[in-house]
């Protein structure tokens, strides 16, 4: 099985850093470096039904299906992810912990089976989330 891990400390306090990662008008700001997925629905309440909605692309209809499993404000957030109709569910979690005067993020996104899920990960997703976490993300808690 495949996963993407990505660790990323921020100057911002674990509150801010949550509300960047969690508020549904917020988010968009920092997918924007990846296809841009906004949250349709989203709230940060266990059993909520959410889409995500991105630019779609060759092979992807722009749609990601999600339902949170787990939300333990302002240090856990995890759900679950279709991005295929009819695909296999896949599941993200956010972890925000402090770190020093700041804020350690992980960003975790596991399930991927067979060589398709390797190839997801490894070569689509996981390139796409560390640029959003690199760029996009720093940016709007600074903001704020």
């Amino acid at each position: 099985m495949s996963e993407i891990q990505i660790v990323r400390d921020y100057p911002q306090p674990p509150a801010v850093v949550w509300r960047a990662v969690t508020d549904p008008a917020l988010v968009p700001l920092w997918t924007s470096t990846g296809r841009g997925g906004r949250p349709e629905g989203f709230s940060a309440v266990v059993g909520t039904r959410f889409r995500f909605v991105g630019r779609p692309v060759p092979g992807w209809r722009g749609i990601v299906d999600c339902e949170v499993l787990e939300a333990r404000e302002p240090t856990l957030l995890r759900y679950s992810w279709v991005g295929d109709e009819g695909g296999a569910a896949t599941e993200v979690t956010y972890r925000v912990e402090p770190h020093g005067e700041g804020t350690r993020f992980t960003y975790e996104h596991t399930g991927f089976t067979g060589l398709g899920g390797l190839l997801m990960a490894k070569l689509v997703l996981g390139p796409v989330r560390r640029r959003m976490l690199d760029v996009g993300l720093p940016a709007v808690p600074a903001d704020l």
